[in-house]
């Protein structure tokens, strides 16, 4: 080992101590202009904005883990916008338009990599499908086509073109999907939104919303009271539970989201692959690892564990369309807790409580909303309630009205 490793190794004077990232936790103030429920990637990335472009900067954060451990240390880091709906594709756009940008903005690196999506086509109602989906992705400017079994050979030669007896026969070609490392994110959106002077405080659950006639007036904590002009809840799972203790129900079920990772290996597949009928997705990391996911567990619940059936499952399918990848070895297995509306589309924007913001019912798609979210958001609280047109089709109240934004089968494996 070299002297001036091991010097430096058991030195306690660390050049990142002097300039943190991150500033050191301080004691909670009795009021702030805004607390933020959720210390993900959606509740940073709205300090932040907020801070920003608004010069909101009394804002406290309050996460009852650590930053980016809840769903966003638990997903599989997909960015994509080639979604059903117009409203869908127009918002989720804006997104991947956004993301190609953050590592300049951060000065941070996120590790955005723009490598493909192919979403495979096994039935002739499936290629009818994945036309309409191309043509609305390309009327709002997303680069998304229709591409054949030929076409696809040559884009994966890997990939078994007859998997589980359901032969290839086209697929959608999403351009623009791309990855990016999930906590770089968090931690991107934490940095510049603390360095404005937002506060971050981990290890702080939310136990109680206070509300005086019907307006948000504070937030009870593990650590006290706090008052604030407004809040927002960002808690991903969790929001049916959070909503609760502010009186008024979402529409919202909650299901765990299993995912699994292989040891690495040379790298062979720059694509992310999936098949909704098969229920699987598989993409390689920058690493070499292979990541292998699918639709959520059938059954509600609030855990984060992984069950050897799901395994099972989900790595039959994997093979069936990678056969030589049988000979891997399993890393590591996860889970995280999805938030699932009844139309497959989040819930954003007002609340039946005033001054109280919801961002909730994402799924399995919060990550790659993250900045627009963030942005969007910021705008709505920072104009004390003046809904942006680009989130007002995803309001709550859609579902009293009968104005679904339908994604069901817009996922890279359907649910």
């Amino acid at each position: 080992m070299p002297f001036s490793l091991l010097k430096y190794g058991l030195s306690g004077d660390y050049p990142f101590e002097k300039h943190p990232d991150l500033p050191q936790p301080t004691k909670l103030k009795k009021h702030y202009d805004v607390v933020i429920i959720g210390g993900g990637g959606h509740g940073v990335a709205i300090a932040y904005y907020l801070a920003k472009y608004h010069g909101i900067t009394n804002v406290a954060i309050l996460e009852k883990g650590y930053l980016g451990g809840g769903n966003t240390a638990r997903n599989t880091a997909v960015i994509r916008s080639n979604y059903l709906t117009s409203e869908g594709v127009k918002f989720y756009s804006e997104s991947v338009k956004m993301f190609k940008k953050l590592s300049n903005e951060f000065d941070f690196n996120i590790m955005y990599s723009q490598r493909g999506q192919l979403t495979l086509a096994h039935t002739d109602a499936a290629i009818r499908g994945f036309r309409q989906r191309a043509e609305v992705n390309k009327h709002f400017g997303g680069r998304t086509e229709l591409i054949g079994a030929k076409e696809i050979k040559e884009l994966v030669p890997t990939l078994n073109m007859n998997p589980g007896h359901l032969p290839v026969l086209a697929g959608l070609w999403h351009m623009d999907g791309a990855t990016a490392r999930h906590d770089a994110v968090a931690w991107g959106y934490a940095k510049g939104a603390t360095q404005r002077g937002v506060e971050l405080h981990q290890l702080t659950e939310v136990t109680g919303i206070n509300i005086v006639n019907g307006k948000v007036t504070g937030v009870e904590t593990s650590k006290g009271t706090v008052e604030c002009g407004s809040a927002v809840q960002a808690v991903a799972g969790h929001s049916s539970l959070l909503a609760a203790k502010a009186g008024f129900r979402l529409p919202i079920t909650t299901y765990p989201l299993q995912a699994m990772v292989t040891q690495p290996v040379k790298p062979f597949l720059d694509q992310m692959v999936s098949s909704s009928a098969l229920h699987c997705y598989v993409q390689q990391t920058g690493r070499g690892e292979i990541v292998f996911g699918g639709g959520s567990d059938p059954y509600p619940l609030y855990n984060t564990r992984s069950t050897l059936e799901l395994k099972e499952s989900l790595l039959a399918s994997a093979i069936e369309m990678f056969p030589f990848m049988a000979n891997l070895r399993m890393l590591r297995q996860w889970a995280g807790i999805t938030d699932m509306t009844a139309d497959y589309s989040p819930i954003m924007g007002l609340s039946p409580v005033e001054n109280y913001y919801l961002d909730a019912g994402w799924g399995t798609w919060g990550f790659k909303a993250t900045p627009i979210c963030g942005k969007t958001m910021a705008e709505l609280i920072a104009s004390g309630g003046k809904v942006p047109e680009l989130i007002a089709p995803f309001a709550m109240d859609r579902f009293d009205e009968f104005r679904q934004v339908n994604e069901m089968g817009a996922t890279a494996a359907s649910h």
